[in-house]
C-alpha cells in the first residue's frame, strides 16, 4: 500500500484529491519562482509566493499527516522567512538548494501519483546553505 492508498483509507476522497490538485500545481510552479529569487526586481515577490507555498503545503501536509513533507516545508519556510525578513539577496548556493528541494517536492508528487511509499528525504537537504553571503 503506497502514499495515495493511505491518505484514500485515513481521509474523504475529495480532500485527498484536492490537495493532490492543488499540490501538483504549487511543485510544477516552484523552479520558476525559485530562479526568480536571484533577479532583483522579482525577490519580494517571489519569496513571499514560496513563503506561502511551502505555508500551505506544511499546513495540508500535517493535516494528512504526512510527517516528512510537514516537516521539510516547516524547515524551508523558516529559511524563506529569514531571506524575506532580512531582504537578504540570494545567492547561487542558496538557489541550487531551493532547486533540490523542489526536485524532493517533485519526487514526492510522482511517489502520490504513483501510490508509492515516499521517497526518503535526501540528507544533504537538511544543511542550510550560507543564506547571508551575497
Amino acid at each position: 500500500m503506497g502514499i495515495r492508498s493511505d491518505l484514500d483509507s485515513n481521509f474523504d476522497y475529495e480532500i485527498v484529491d484536492e490537495f493532490l490538485d492543488h499540490y501538483s500545481m504549487m511543485i510544477d510552479y516552484m523552479d520558476t519562482m525559485i530562479i526568480d529569487l536571484s533577479k532583483p526586481n522579482m525577490f519580494d515577490q517571489s519569496v513571499n509566493e514560496l513563503f506561502r507555498v511551502f505555508h500551505n503545503i506544511k499546513s495540508a501536509s500535517s493535516f494528512l499527516k504526512i510527517e516528512p513533507m510537514a516537516k521539510l516545508s516547516a524547515f524551508v519556510e523558516d529559511a524563506l522567512d529569514q531571506l524575506r525578513t532580512n531582504h537578504v539577496a540570494v545567492n547561487e548556493e542558496t538557489v541550487n538548494w531551493l532547486l533540490s528541494i523542489s526536485d524532493m517536492f517533485a519526487a514526492w508528487n510522482d511517489d502520490l501519483k504513483l501510490d508509492n511509499e515516499l521517497s526518503h528525504i535526501k540528507y544533504s537537504l537538511l544543511k542550510l546553505p550560507d543564506l547571508e553571503n551575497n
